[in-house]
């Protein structure tokens, strides 16, 4: 059954109305705003008020204010019942979100006629509001399922690209451990070396006098030829360290590029994660490319970077094995206008036939021989310059080359 609240601080108006609706409706009484407002936040909650415009302390129109303000009642029909009959009186409760006025004294089958209409009114509201939230629910979720299995595919992508390029990484991380190995090999040897001359300093057998000690040491020293050893110590510590930090970081580099969980917004450099992605792919062009950047002056842009560096490992890759031979990969940087900049990755490459230009941004499509590519880079690619609000685009010619052009707003897209 519906329930109705009636507020009127005259209690006979109280008992009138409440008498003339009992036997449709559930009531509920308030002899004032203050009790209407406890008795609208308390259980159940009325579908429909009747409400006295005149009324001491809190008058209809405040406790209508009120109703409307909060998300909780703002949608409860809300009659004003008075016996005011100027237009700005109406006019003003119409402004504050009256439903409809009833003038005193009530007559009942007009009452009743307009309480029904107001309550099938709401009927109507609340199941489109119903509808509405289901909708947006079901949108949200949607939404939320198409960019996980959006991050899942980018994810696969990245790890597919790593382990194509395994074998150039780990390649580019052996080198310098095995230099580092050698190099550890040497510097303990040495080390056997100086702590025998520590040895002779700390003995003193038979009470030799310090010449004696001094001797033998300058002895020792000679034998394992001590200039050289001092020299070499130092190149083998910074060749060392070039090397740690070498293998530091490619793995620093890895982490972050093949990172599944970042996916937030941060103004980064694009520079940095430009080098970050020559660095993982050296091993995919240095044999047999010549790889030269020409960066310009860039501002640090808005951007999700670990995307930007899928996009620019697809690129950089796709332009060293377009190569067969000996030729030339050309990062270049510029900014284009007060609001974008631009990255152009070009090579020497065999080029793209104008009549496959069409379709190499379209998904698992590819050129290349099995186990070479998912057909998912170049597509992805775009997705991600469309998502940052950007563009890409490609200019080829057959046997002379191709230029990816890569556009991205600094402020990153509008609304993002």
């Amino acid at each position: 059954m519906k329930v109705i609240l009636i507020v009127d601080d005259n209690s006979t108006n109280l008992r009138t109305l409440g008498e003339m609706l009992r036997p449709f409706y559930r009531i509920r009484l308030a002899d004032s705003g203050a009790e209407a407002l406890r008795i609208v936040g308390s259980q159940p909650q009325p579908d429909l008020i009747l409400l006295d415009v005149m009324m001491p302390g809190m008058d209809g129109y405040e406790v209508l204010r009120q109703l409307q303000a909060d998300e909780a009642t703002r949608y409860i029909p809300v009659i004003f019942v008075t016996a005011l009959h100027d237009e700005d009186s109406e006019l003003r409760g119409f402004e504050l979100g009256a439903a409809d006025f009833l003038q005193k004294p009530v007559r009942s089958a007009i009452a009743l006629s307009r309480i029904r209409a107001q309550l099938d009114a709401k009927e109507v509201r609340d199941s489109l509001r119903k509808s509405n939230r289901t909708m947006v629910s079901q949108m949200e979720e949607g939404a939320r399922q198409l960019e996980v299995a959006q991050m899942q595919l980018l994810q696969s992508e990245k790890m597919a690209s790593i382990g194509q390029l395994s074998a150039g990484i780990a390649h580019e991380i052996n080198n310098p451990i095995g230099f580092v190995a050698s190099n550890l090999s040497a510097l303990a040897r040495y080390l056997q070396d100086l702590l025998a001359v520590a040895a002779l300093c700390a003995e003193n057998p038979g009470g030799r006098d310090a010449e004696a000690i001094l001797a033998d040491v300058r002895a020792h020293l000679r034998r394992i030829d001590f200039d050289f050893l001092r020299e070499d110590v130092s190149g083998l510590v910074a060749e060392t360290r070039d090397g740690v930090d070498r293998v530091r970081q490619i793995v620093a580099d890895l982490k972050g590029f093949s990172h599944s969980g970042d996916s937030e917004w941060v103004w980064a450099d694009v520079h940095a994660g430009l080098d970050s992605t020559l660095n993982i792919a050296r091993n995919e062009f240095k044999y047999h490319c010549k790889l030269v950047k020409e960066y310009g002056e860039l501002p640090h842009i808005r951007c999700i970077p670990s995307q930007l560096n899928q996009v620019f490992m697809n690129l950089v890759v796709n332009a060293a094995q377009a190569i067969e031979g000996e030729g030339q990969i050309t990062v270049r940087t510029e900014c284009t206008g007060d609001n974008s900049v631009q990255v152009s990755v070009s090579d020497t490459g065999s080029g793209i036939d104008p009549d496959k230009l069409s379709q190499i941004f379209e998904p698992f499509y590819t050129t290349k021989p099995v186990g070479k590519g998912t057909g998912l880079g170049l597509s992805l690619s775009w997705g991600i310059v469309e998502r940052h609000g950007g563009s890409i685009k490609v200019l080829s010619e057959p046997g002379k080359g191709t230029t990816f052009n890569v556009r991205l707003p600094i402020d990153g897209p509008t609304g993002g």
